[in-house]
């Protein structure tokens, strides 16, 4: 196994910080051990020579893969269920009773390989029945991994990953592929419009405003800077009334986000 040299620790710190506004100060045993075997199995002789593959690679693919190693977290269909339970009791009847064009903003930030999404669009056809048709209702899911995002858009997912789903779902939802696979089905695939976007640097380019984000297990890896930052952004393009779904490992200062606490890991921006 190679040894991470103190300065190429700092390297790659500092760059990832710099670049995607993640924190690695406290992260050296995560690093190596993300990172460590990678780099073995594929003939690097130092993190040094890995960290100059990466950053040359004019392509961007080596720096995806980076942070895909960093940074991915373990996700499933119905993760913190009582979040779509609120969102299927409250938020969308709310939503229904008081339509200005049929339609409804949701985001998926930092969704990973899809479970989140896909769960939350199971969760509006489970609500709108056959009135599904007369709304928009299409979400928007982004990760900063492109690998990550291939694998959501195939929607291909093992058959140990349906523990949590519920039986009503995965008869209507999915199809069976192999005796070790399922596939989310076309129509539900076509609800969810994946694309990759660095939620730390720029302005966010949408043109709306959204009723529901959900950005979960996505600011823990921040410091308190950025992670301030971000929720400033988030408010901006949160729709008065609208909600925001985080991790329940993640706090927010509520004295300076302007979201409203509601219960835990969900918050509301004032109308």
């Amino acid at each position: 196994m190679l040894v991470l040299q103190e300065h190429e620790f700092e390297t790659l710190v500092h760059f990832v910080r710099e670049n995607f506004g993640i924190n690695l100060d406290q992260k050296r045993i995560l690093v190596e051990g993300r990172l460590g075997l990678h780099l073995t199995e594929a003939g690097y002789s130092s993190y040094q020579e890995y960290l100059n593959r990466v950053f040359a690679d004019p392509t961007g693919a080596e720096v995806s893969n980076l942070v895909t190693r960093l940074t991915t977290n373990h996700t499933f269909f119905m993760r913190e269920e009582n979040h779509f339970r609120f969102l299927r009791q409250v938020v969308l009847p709310a939503l229904a009773a008081s339509p200005r064009d049929k339609d409804i903003r949701i985001w998926s930030a930092g969704c990973s390989s899809g479970e989140e999404p896909f769960t939350i669009a199971m969760t509006l056809h489970d609500h709108f029945g056959f009135a599904k048709e007369q709304w928009d209702t299409r979400i928007l899911a982004t990760d900063i991994s492109s690998r990550a995002l291939d694998m959501a858009r195939k929607a291909r997912y093992p058959a140990t990953a349906m523990d949590q789903v519920p039986p009503s779902w995965l008869i209507r939802y999915f199809r069976r592929t192999s005796e070790t696979e399922y596939e989310v089905i076309e129509g539900l695939r076509e609800e969810v419009i994946f694309r990759s976007l660095n939620l730390v640097q720029g302005v966010f380019p949408f043109r709306k405003r959204f009723h529901v984000i959900f950005c979960r297990n996505v600011m823990i890896y921040f410091d308190r800077k950025t992670r301030n930052e971000l929720i400033r952004k988030l408010y901006q393009v949160t729709e008065p009334g609208g909600y925001l779904f985080i991790g329940h490992a993640e706090i927010l200062d509520r004295d300076e986000c302007g979201y409203k606490y509601v219960q835990p890991a969900i918050y509301r921006r004032p109308s």
